[in-house]
């Protein structure tokens, strides 16, 4: 059975890079950039790609298991170690529409890409470019003009999330800090 087409529109995540191939039957070994590596079992359908950049390869998932820091990867499409190492440094994308649902107040960081942030008392700060993601701590990018802000991804930060806008409560002086 044919997975239906991804919409041109849908957005993707960037879940990993294939670091080498693991053993003899085409297994790869991933480097995980997901904070949940084992949440790779529960995706079925993958998107390969060299850069990033359009077209994206569609592969499927038959089986990962984390091992460390890495997780080892099945691909249907993928029998041998030749095949794995054709894959190797390839970055590994999931489409949107393929992530599980959320539970009352969470929320996916891609999702605040683009949005407008402003302060509870509707001052505009700019606009969430990026999104840094460490071990450490998730940090939001905020441009406005030539002024770059730098505010941790916290619960007690992020107030509120709509359509077009991430509201924020800033301590004092943290926005002063990245001037």
């Amino acid at each position: 059975m044919t997975p239906p087409p991804v919409e041109a529109t849908n957005a993707f995540i960037l879940l990993g890079i294939v670091a080498r191939p693991h053993g003899l039957r085409g297994e790869l070994k991933v480097h995980p950039f997901t904070e949940r590596p084992g949440n790779f079992s529960s995706y079925r359908r993958l998107y390969l790609s060299a850069d990033g950049e359009e077209p994206r390869v569609l592969y499927t998932n038959c089986q990962a298991r984390v091992s460390g820091n890495a997780v080892i990867l099945k691909l249907e499409e993928c029998a041998t170690r030749e095949q794995a190492e054709q894959l190797a440094g390839m970055q590994i994308w999931l489409a949107s529409c393929d992530l599980p649902p959320l539970d009352g107040e969470e929320f996916y960081l891609f999702t605040l890409e683009g949005k407008r942030a402003q302060t509870e008392d509707g001052r505009v700060i700019g606009t969430v470019m990026e999104i840094l993601s460490s071990h450490g701590q998730d940090i939001l990018v905020i441009r406005d003009g030539q002024a770059e802000y730098l505010v941790p991804v916290v619960r007690k930060f992020v107030v509120a999330i709509d359509d077009d806008k991430v509201v924020l409560d800033l301590p004092p002086g943290l926005l002063e800090i990245n001037s």
